[in-house]
């Protein structure tokens, strides 16, 4: 800290235009992410333009020992780019061309600060997308995706990020640049790319990736089925996967959730069932017809109250708008903290019944909103975050469904990863001795755990034993 102006010097002799952010009120958006209950003001602020660029200042950095918190666009639901007070946070957002579309191969090449839609936008015209789709897609990275292993709502069929990952440059703390993988379906050696994949920017920077690209489907159509319970709800989707369907998308509602979304979007939601889902089949018309007959019959089995077919393009777009505006229209009403825990379908209705008992014990209120194909729960906890003990509460309610999540036979986080908010919980989930060996393949790359501390790991834990 107290050699602020000397590294801010250094600094700017290495990245072009106005790639260095050092103003404290030019600072202040870089104090959180969308995880607001924490923020802290970074010493620095870079925005490279090129790989070159970040090796240059990782480099730097290293040779000076300034922590580094690597950032994409800041929508971490889980504080996973939330800086320090003496660290430098490297931001890619300078970086976002599309460098290449291969159609040969099905492949995109992109910088790391392109974002998750811009991929699908370029290449829809001719017949392509891109599958994973966060809710925050408009604004979420590709570097951010690829840190956390993003999903989103169409991955119960086509998969998270890792799943449609072929590719990455990668800069590492000293400066390193290595290539990982390419365009062909597997690469020789160790899986260094899946290594990649949700490590949460503590290996090293991305700076580019290549992607798969996928035709797209002859038709999607998705569906409204509303229920007089969440936990029926939630056994009608156990029932629908394990019967071996695999629509392209189940998305689920409980009734707080159905609301704020209908005020937001206007999409059409039944306004008087307990909970919805969502359920997109995909194909010829022919396809679509088949398996909507056998899910119908399954949810009429589950006492089905009402099944709303989309008629149109527009009708679909407005159903998907809803649901990809929840946390935001959630945000128009309250404060709120998400969660993240995934469980076996087995356990979904009951995982469903017990948060509601948990978040009642804490006299608070919580709107389900989540993945249901794959079990991705992401209940919002919602309260006053200008009231210390409801604060209080919501952080112990979302912790204790967490806990929740693993004592059911799933984990603390689907796709927002571990970051700030769950790094304490690291414990419920595995030993000392698991995490200890997560720590030593962390500090292969970073031995003196310079790229974003403070993250994943309870601090508790002696890092040395690591390294």
């Amino acid at each position: 800290m107290a050699r602020r102006e000397e590294i801010a010097a250094g600094l700017a002799a290495l990245v072009s235009g106005e790639g260095l952010v050092t103003d404290p009120r030019e600072l202040v958006p870089f104090e959180t992410d969308a995880f607001t209950a924490y923020r802290r003001v970074p010493l620095a602020v870079v925005l490279p333009a090129t790989t070159g660029e970040v090796a240059a200042v990782l480099r730097y950095c290293a040779e000076q020992g300034v922590p580094v918190v690597p950032r994409g666009a800041g929508t971490s639901l889980a504080g996973g780019a939330i800086p320090q007070e003496d660290a430098v946070v490297i931001g890619v957002s300078r970086m976002s061309r599309i460098l290449e579309v291969d159609y040969d191969n099905r492949t995109a090449t992109v910088q790391a600060g392109a974002t998750n839609l811009s991929i699908s936008d370029r290449v829809a015209a001719d017949g392509f997308f891109y599958a994973p789709d966060p809710s925050s897609q408009l604004a979420c990275t590709i570097a951010g995706n690829i840190a956390m292993n993003s999903g989103g709502a169409h991955c119960l069929k086509y998969g998270v990020t890792t799943n449609n990952l072929l590719g990455a440059r990668l800069v590492l703390m000293d400066g390193t640049i290595i290539e990982l993988g390419g365009k062909a379906l597997d690469a020789p050696g160790l899986d260094l790319l899946g290594l990649l994949c949700g490590s949460e920017g503590q290996i090293g920077i991305i700076t580019e990736a290549t992607v798969r690209l996928l035709a797209r489907p002859e038709g999607a159509r998705p569906v409204l089925f509303g229920f007089d319970s969440s936990e029926v709800a939630g056994a009608c989707v156990s029932e629908i996967i394990g019967s071996g369907i695999t629509p392209v998308a189940i998305e689920f509602m409980d009734k707080p959730a159905i609301e704020i979304c209908e005020a937001f979007a206007k999409a059409g939601y039944p306004l008087d069932v307990e909970a919805l889902l969502i359920i997109e089949v995909e194909g010829s018309d022919a396809e679509m017809d088949a398996m909507l007959a056998r899910i119908i019959a399954i949810a009429k089995k589950h006492g089905v109250k009402s099944v709303k077919e989309s008629q149109s393009a527009t009708q679909a777009a407005q159903i998907w708008k809803g649901r990809k505006s929840a946390f935001g229209a959630t945000g128009r009403i309250a404060d709120y903290i998400c969660m993240d825990g995934t469980v076996p379908l087995g356990q979904l209705s009951h995982v469903l019944r017990e948060t509601y008992t948990i978040i009642e014990r804490y006299g608070l209120r919580v709107a389900n909103v989540f993945h249901a194909g794959d079990g991705n729960m992401h209940p919002l906890i919602l309260y006053n975050v200008n009231d210390p003990d409801e604060a209080q509460k919501a952080e112990a309610a979302g912790a204790d469904i967490l806990k929740l999540c693993v004592d059911a036979g799933g984990c603390l986080t689907g796709e927002h990863g571990v970051g700030v908010e769950k790094r304490d919980l690291m414990l419920h989930q595995f030993t000392e001795t698991d995490l200890n060996q997560q720590m030593a393949v962390r500090a292969a790359f970073d031995p003196d755990w310079r790229l974003n501390p403070s993250k994943v790991f309870p601090l508790d834990l002696d890092m040395r034993k690591a390294s």
